[in-house]
This record gives C-alpha cells, structure tokens and sequence, in this order.
C-alpha cells in the first residue's frame, strides 16, 4: 500500500496485520553521486516512526529506512503508558491510541489462588490520560505509520536495509540493499532504531552488555469473551499452573494477553504448539473455555545496554541501545521517551539553535534512564524468577505478610511499572535558587492538570503545553501574569528561541494545578520541549530565564 494511500484510508477498518507497504524506487537510487540527508532514521517501528514525526513536527527532513514492508506480527508490547501517550498526544495520534485501546489502572496480585492485595497505578484524577492502555504494538505502528504518511517532510522507505555504515567526520555513508540493488546515501546524522538486533550496531563493531536471566516465558495471545475488569492481573505460584507465574491483560478485539513462567529448561519451539498452549489456557480459564490462538511466542529475560548511546554521528535507540525484561512495560515506553529526548536537540542543533555539545546529553540523561529502567526489571526478575530455595522461602514469605500489611507490598515485585525517569543528575537543569516543595523538580517531567482555556473551554495543562518548543508556565492573573509573560519572552528573544507561554491563574478551578507544582501568584516554570522542567522561579527574572535557556541548550 501506498503512503498516501494509507494517509487516506486511515479511517477505515484495515487489518493491520495484513497491511503490506509497496517498495518505491527512489530517486537517490539513480543518483550519480549519494545524495546527503540530514537525519536517517533507521527502523520504522514504535521509536523510529515517533522520532521521525517528531522531528518532521519541527520542520526537519527525515529518510526513514525499514528493511520489511509490513507491521509487527503479534501483540508484542502492549502497555503503553501515561507519558507515551502524552508523546504520542504531541505527535497527533494520542486520541486514536487512547480510543483504540484498553484503558486501565488497577493491578490484582494473587499468591497461589487467593487475591492478596491490588494497587491504583492513578488513584488521583485530574489527568487527561489513563495510567495504562494496553494495545497491541501492530496498531501503534499502523496509526504512527499513518501519521507519518501525512506528513510531508517524511521520506518512508520499505524494503530499504541497511548494509553498510561507515562515519565521516560531517556525515555517515550507508549503504542501501533494496530489490532492485544497493545505493549509498549520505547522512548528517543516523538514529539507530532497528531494534534489539540492530543491525548499525554490528556493521559499526559495537555491542550491548549486561545480564541474561536463565528463564522462559510463553506469551499467547488468545481470542475470546471473557468477563473481566481491564486489569493487571498476575498469579505467584498458582495452582493451575504450579511453581511458575502467569500474567493476564486484555486487549482489544476480545483478546487476551497471557504470560506462563516455563523454566529454563522449557523447548521454546515444543511450547509454542498449540497442542502444549491449549491445555495451560484451560487450566487457567476452566477445561470448557472457548478460545481461538492468535499467536504464541517463548522469550528469554535480558537486561543490557551499551555503554553509550550517542557514538560520533550515530544516535541508538530503543532496544537497538537497551533491553529489560517485559514485566513492568520498560521497553517500548521508555524507547519512545528516548525519540523524543534525541527530536528535540537534533532539531536545536540542525537549526542552529544549539551546539553540538547538546546532542552528548542524549545519551547522558538516557543512559541514566536505561540504567533506571534495567536496575527495575533486573529486581522485578529476580522476584519473579528466584533461583535459589532461600529466595523463593524469602518471596513466598513477603507474599504471605502481604495479606496483612501494607509494609510488605512495598517489596513485592511483579514488575514496577513503567513511569519516566527524573533526571536529577542532567547537566541541562537549572538549580533551584527558591524553596520548593513536591515532584515537579528540575529534571523532573511536567505534571498534567485540568485548565480553563482564556475562551472559557476545558482543556489540559500539557496538551496546551505541548507545541514542542520551550513553555513558560506561569501562575496567576492580571499584572503579575503580564510581567511574568513578557520576561519569558524577552528571555527567549535573546536567547535565540522561541517561547510559548501557558497562564494558569491561581484561583479555584486551578487549585489541581497550583499544588502539584507548589505555584502561587507569580512562580514561572520553563519547561524544555520535551515538557521536562529545566527551571523555575517564585518571580520571573529575564537574566535567570535566559542563563536557563542557555543552560538547556548547552550554549553557557
């Protein structure tokens, strides 16, 4: 199918999973000397295609290479969580996401058959998005790919694999395989997104490091009706299924994501038959359970990374950069919060906006997010999968005092969930010179909150900031809302950027907003375009503001 055609048709009822893109030959191909592109994204799955439209979004070209011509086969990841999808709200297709999937927030945890306790990833309201919507990663791709496809500044390539990279000291020569022969086609910069066996990082002699659990697990995705809450639930030791864990999501389309614990010795091709799923599904669901199989799939825990993520010209992200087991949703999450990290301060630098220095904090506050992310998943395995009789005494005895008190379920480890780093330790925060309470913290991502919009409708405080350029939020009305306006813009003006600005008056209807970032009349807080914040103040200083902005795009 063609791109446009896609763009188009993207209200009707396709079958993603049978979707097949057409290779084009382009013009490159013919060309007497490799043309150069400023960014090639390499890898049309969830991050590639985000970072492609985010970067498309802020007026830069983009050549994005998949060596495939269709989508993802199977659910695969499915939990995308509240931060993607206030990305994904940014990129244009948040409602279609939010509208498309399961919205859920409430997890269950069961020791053998009893329920032992359950938890609210959201328990407060005042957000526009759900904690979790579960999806299946097919539908993510087909709605990211159709976005994409509208956008003119997107160059989409099927059937394009890369099978040469060779770094330059202004650009990257790759080399393209396609049906009809390879073509060289020059990059100012590659963004690496081809996943966790990423090709650019073997032709560039690089490697992930770190941990492989000696564990299997069987994902299958069954069809049927089956009537239950859209919740998390997962099983320690149940008696259908002794000695392992299970893990049930819903999904749309009346399917049912379930994960069985198998052991390392487990043949991963013997259980994906049908004929060894089928019985685990009934001892599950009851011996006359109706159920269709959609697909099945055996994997392996790994927790890795390299050990940077920015080499030269060469951004990797994703799990071509890190890898974490599936349980907590760490995965696609945060490689959709890496492509929004890498699009903005691409942007900056190729619009001569920042240097080049900039680009070296990607992978510095990543690389602490992924380190965030592994440490998570790699205590959530080890809870899950102990493999010693001491810590499975251990867990099982942390289940049992679960019942009872609260102390205990703070150390049972199912997978803590995805949320998005802070990142207290980025060289782009500015310290804070005024006395501060709550999470909203330099490095920190902005909290959302119900606003009155100056026409009176609702709306939302990070859909109103969210044009992707750097925002100040500023707190109260009348002359002291003004000044506070009119010094984020003087800042912005001499610091070369532009600034939009969001007034939250400090009245009732705002109250929601005022305390989750400690705001009264007058406090202004900058927020960088990927809506973490970078400073803030009681009162609104143009000379802190711009040494701020400066900080943030390493131009100090």
């Amino acid at each position: 199918m063609p791109s446009n055609e896609l763009a188009s048709r993207k209200g009707d009822a396709l079958d993603y999973q049978k979707l097949v893109f057409d290779y084009t030959r382009h013009p490159d191909q013919d060309a007497a000397v490799p043309v150069r592109r400023p960014v090639v994204v390499i890898g049309a799955g969830p991050v590639g295609l985000a970072l492609a439209i985010d970067l498309a979004q802020r007026g830069i070209p983009v050549v994005l290479l998949d060596n495939d011509n269709a989508l993802s086969t199977g659910s695969r990841a499915i939990c995308f969580a509240k931060r993607t999808l206030e990305i994904f709200d940014r990129l244009g297709c948040g409602d279609r996401m939010v509208g498309k999937g399961v919205s859920w927030n409430v997890g269950r945890v069961f020791f053998r058959n009893e329920e032992i306790y359950s938890f609210d990833l959201l328990p407060e309201t005042g957000h526009a998005r759900p904690a979790f919507v579960n999806l299946q990663q097919y539908y993510v791709e087909g709605f990211l790919a159709e976005r994409a496809a509208g956008l003119p500044l997107i160059d989409l390539r099927w059937k394009n694999k890369v099978a040469g990279a060779v770094q330059y000291a202004d650009h990257v020569a790759l080399t393209v395989e396609t049906p009809e022969g390879p073509y060289r086609l020059d990059a100012g910069y590659v963004a690496a997104c081809d996943g966790s066996r990423s090709s650019v990082r073997g032709l560039l002699g690089l490697e992930s490091k770190g941990r492989q659990f000696k564990d299997r697990f069987l994902i299958a995705d069954v069809k049927m009706k089956l009537d239950r809450p859209a919740e998390r639930w997962f099983w320690f030791d149940p008696e259908f299924h002794r000695n392992q864990s299970v893990l049930l999501h819903m999904q749309p389309d009346n399917v049912w994501r379930i994960d069985f614990q198998l052991g390392w010795g487990a043949d991963p091709e013997e259980e994906k038959k049908p004929e060894k799923i089928i019985p685990r599904v009934k001892a599950l669901l009851g011996e006359d359970a109706q159920f269709d199989l959609e697909w099945a799939s055996v994997y392996t825990f790994s927790c890795l990374r390299m050990d940077r993520f920015r080499h030269g010209r060469v951004f990797f992200a994703g799990d071509s950069a890190h890898g974490v087991s599936p349980f907590g949703a760490r995965g696609a999450n945060s490689g959709v919060q890496d492509a929004e990290n890498l699009a903005w301060k691409l942007a900056a630098v190729l619009q001569r906006q920042a240097p080049d220095a900039l680009l070296d904090s990607y992978g510095q506050e990543r690389e602490y997010a992924a380190d965030e992310n592994i440490l998570n998943s790699t205590r959530a395995t080890d809870f899950i999968t102990p493999k010693s009789e001491v810590s499975r005494l251990f867990r099982d005895a942390v289940l049992e005092l679960a019942k009872f008190h609260a102390f205990a379920r703070t150390l049972v480890n199912s997978g803590r969930l995805s949320v998005p780093a802070t990142l207290h330790t980025s060289a782009l925060n500015t310290p804070d010179a005024d006395a501060f309470e709550g999470r909203m913290v330099p490095g920190a991502v902005a909290a959302d909150a119900p606003l009155v919009r100056a026409d009176g409708t609702a709306g939302w405080l990070l859909q109103e900031a969210g044009r992707g350029t750097f925002t100040a939020v500023v707190f109260g009305s009348g002359e002291v809302a003004d000044h506070a306006a009119r010094t984020a813009a003087e800042a912005g003006t001499a610091a070369g950027v532009p600034i939009e600005t969001v007034r939250i008056p400090t009245d009732q209807a705002h109250a929601l907003a005022a305390e989750r970032y400690d705001a009264r009349a007058g406090t202004v807080y900058l927020l960088r375009p990927d809506q973490h914040v970078c400073g803030r103040w009681r009162r609104a200083d143009a000379g802190l503001m711009r040494a701020a902005l400066d900080r943030a795009l390493c131009n100090a």
